[in-house]
């Protein structure tokens, strides 16, 4: 397995578990497991969904779309984000997004902090209330980007892209749990060592950004992967539905995808499928249970049919762009 194939898993495995977690989101687990079962295959937006109905098989959502714009961002800044043109970058997404009749536009906290920039705020100030998962959920081309080591540098990256839009400890943690298990598994990790990464940056990202009030994201993953060790497929997603959460919050989502990500260490489609029918934020989790393990394994451990009608269906083609991230790796690392 290369570094390639396993940045290619990573950000390949973000965009199928959007893809997977698409039809899902915003319902409730009971209501996942009656219209889909066990989500064996992609399957279009359904009617109940007030955010996804009508959006066909294999389609991403904002996960995907963003992450792909902080990946041009990151390229075209040589390894570093211009907040200004982020800013403008997620603007005009969304403007053509919402022309097309979607709702799933930008999060609550991205959305708050552009409103503010277009109104004359400074971009590096607009992010001091963002404490939802919205930075975790793109961050992945910073962990492909950026060796792990020293993981200081790493999560003060992951803090720089998130300063426009989610400049607080709990984002940062989280986001740094994320890039810091990519990053690993980049480097040929397995999962465990990729979650014991994950949690030491969260612990450092905490440092970065200002402090609002939620639980320790570094904390919560532990706790969160403890809780479903040795369970059943469906124990597993009863348990971080109940008692992990599933919801926008950071500190909710992040350990969520970790749990996910603990139970199919090698197998990414599996991850991804798992995190999908958790309902909730369910393309979100899946999205960042996909990257992690699809990390640590590889794109050669995903269906090659799945990678193909991702890849058509929205006209993604993310092997250039993880060709231009690794190399801004390797300058990185010398």
């Amino acid at each position: 397995m290369t570094t390639t194939d396993r940045a290619l898993g990573a950000f390949y495995g973000l965009a199928i578990g959007d893809a997977l977690g698409m039809p899902t989101q915003l319902l409730s687990r009971s209501v996942v497991t009656e219209l889909f079962g066990d989500v064996p295959w992609f399957a279009p937006g359904p009617e109940v969904s007030e955010i996804s109905a009508g959006l066909p098989a294999g389609r991403v959502t904002d996960d995907t779309d963003q992450a792909v714009i902080v990946a041009r961002t990151l390229i075209d800044g040589g390894g570093s984000i211009d907040l200004g043109l982020l800013a403008e970058r997620l603007l005009a997404w969304e403007r053509a997004i919402s022309a097309t009749g979607s709702l799933d536009l930008l999060g609550p906290s991205t959305k708050k902090a552009l409103v503010s920039v277009s109104e004359g705020a400074a971009p590096d100030g607009a992010g001091r209330w963002g404490d939802t998962n919205g930075a975790a959920m793109r961050v992945t081309p910073v962990g492909i980007a950026t060796p792990v080591e020293p993981l200081d540098r790493l999560c003060a990256a992951v803090a720089g892209a998130n300063r426009l839009t989610h400049d607080t400890d709990v984002a940062n943690a989280g986001a740094s749990a994320v890039a810091a298990a990519v990053s690993a598994g980049v480097d040929g990790a397995d999962m465990d060592a990729a979650i014991r990464v994950a949690r030491a940056a969260a612990a450092i990202g905490a440092r970065h950004g200002h402090h609002v009030a939620g639980a320790r994201v570094a904390d919560r993953v532990g706790w969160a992967v403890g809780l479903v060790e040795g369970c059943g497929d469906d124990e597993a997603l009863d348990i971080v539905d109940r008692l992990v959460g599933t919801s926008l919050a950071t500190q909710e989502a992040v350990p969520a995808a970790f749990a996910i990500a603990s139970l199919a260490p090698d197998d990414p489609w599996r991850a991804c499928r798992l995190a999908a029918r958790l309902g909730g934020d369910s393309d979100t989790i899946a999205a960042m249970a996909g990257a992690v393990v699809g990390a640590c394994t590889g794109l050669s451990a995903m269906p090659a049919e799945a990678v193909r009608l991702v890849r058509d269906v929205n006209d993604l083609h993310l092997e250039p762009i993880v060709d231009e991230l690794l190399a801004l790796r390797s300058k990185a690392g010398r």
